[in-house]
């Protein structure tokens, strides 16, 4: 029997010819092959991306972390509340017609400075003049039948006391006394009815004469025309309502700014706090006044409470213009010359340091603390209780804690690795 020549032999024998053998059938190794191989290359993949996460972590780890540090300081900590209003005169006199008709004259136009008294406008009298002289003519027929009247009643009375003496001789009967007596007391009683018709008809020549008066349209107040809504030939109705013809504003020297605060802010507003504001004309300049007056009236649009403040300001150079928007700032309240730090400074916390840092420095404030910030020293985040005060959301009032003026504290952070810059999160 042979013995078989193993490849190797064969090779040396005859190194020029290649030696195959017969392809093992898949059913022989039952299929799992190609399982296995597929299996070691996810392992291998899975190791590649742990090996490159902790990479990466360790280059992020190795890196330095840069803080962005601001002083503590002293100075003044304002809660303001901001509101949007309109500039107004402090008094502006709607100025209407009481009667209807045509406007015949026009003496008034803006920007004109009125008395009171002056007449700036004029409705066509003529007739509201005829009235006038129907009444007086009504008048004057009352008081002529007064004295007719008063004639007959002198008649009468002579009549009446003659009938007396004559009854007492019996020269006349009873009944004859008796009917002079009631002609007597008619006569009384129509001079009371004259009188008061004579007042009746002097109460419509009043009432006429109003209204003829009322067809000058005259300004009620010292003041400046800021609005005119008539023109010369137009027709005038004031049948529902009075219509307006001009709007007078007594002083434009003082001025007011109607705002609206929303009912979360209006419980600190008090009266005569201090209030700024600024308008589209002037940006770059600062208007300060006070409140004047809180009004109680609540208003309501799309289930949005708002209450109605108002900013007394003086316009003595007559810059601000009725009808400017104002952006308000009203002080609700204010503390001078505290210690005082950044309100970013106190939302800040170092991101991956916690472990790093001393006992002392790492610990949590104490439980009468209300925040906590975080100092650089030695280049290094040291956490320190402190107790707040007022906040106005630049700044916050430092009650109590271990800060003074000058000292560092931290808002921000940048972490940096190997000469180039790797986002970190941020809490």
């Amino acid at each position: 029997m042979t013995e078989p020549i193993a490849p190797d032999a064969q090779k040396a024998n005859n190194p020029g010819q290649v030696v195959r053998f017969p392809a093992v059938p898949a059913h022989a190794t039952g299929g799992r092959g190609h399982g296995r191989y597929w299996l070691g290359g996810l392992l291998l993949v899975l190791l590649a991306l742990a090996a490159a996460g902790v990479a990466w972590w360790s280059m992020g780890s190795n890196g330095t972390i840069r803080y962005t540090a601001v002083p503590v300081s002293r100075g003044a900590v304002t809660r303001t509340v901001t509101a949007t209003g309109t500039v107004n005169p402090e008094l502006t006199i709607i100025v209407g017609s009481y009667v209807s008709g045509v406007i015949q004259e026009l003496y008034c136009d803006y920007n004109t400075q009125v008395k009171k008294g002056q007449v700036c406008a004029k409705i066509d009298p003529r007739p509201y003049q005829t009235l006038v002289n129907q009444a007086k003519a009504n008048l004057a027929i009352g008081k002529a039948q007064l004295l007719k009247d008063q004639a007959n009643l002198g008649y009468v009375k002579i009549n009446y006391e003659r009938n007396l003496h004559l009854v007492e001789t019996h020269a006349v009967s009873q009944d004859v006394v008796d009917n002079a007596k009631s002609e007597y007391e008619q006569a009384q009683a129509q001079i009371a009815f004259d009188q008061a018709t004579i007042e009746q008809r002097q109460a419509q020549l009043d009432s006429a004469q109003v209204n003829l008066d009322y067809t000058d349209i005259v300004s009620p107040v010292d003041g400046t025309v800021v609005s005119r809504a008539v023109t010369m030939g137009q027709t005038v109705a004031a049948s529902f309502q009075t219509p307006t013809l001009f709007l007078i504003a007594s002083d434009l020297k003082k001025m007011q700014v109607d705002t609206n605060v929303s009912e979360s802010d209006i419980g600190g507003l008090k009266e005569a706090s201090p209030a700024t504001f600024t308008v589209d004309a002037f940006p770059k300049r600062t208007f300060r006044g006070r409140v004047s007056q809180v009004r109680q009236s609540p208003q309501t649009v799309q289930n949005v409470v708002t209450f109605d403040v108002v900013v007394s300001v003086d316009n003595s150079d007559l810059d601000l213009k009725p009808g400017m928007t104002a952006a308000t700032r009203i002080v609700v309240d204010q503390r001078s010359d505290v210690v005082r730090a950044p309100s970013q400074a106190l939302r800040f916390v170092p991101g991956g340091v916690a472990a790093s840092l001393p006992a002392t420095g790492g610990a949590a404030p104490s439980g009468n603390a209300e925040a906590q910030v975080w100092v650089l020293r030695e280049d290094r985040p040291v956490a320190v209780p402190i107790d707040v005060g007022l906040d106005d959301e630049s700044f916050v009032e430092i009650v109590a804690g271990n800060l003074k003026p000058g000292d560092p504290v931290i808002v921000a952070e940048q972490h940096q690795a190997a000469g180039r810059a790797l986002p970190r999160p941020r809490l």
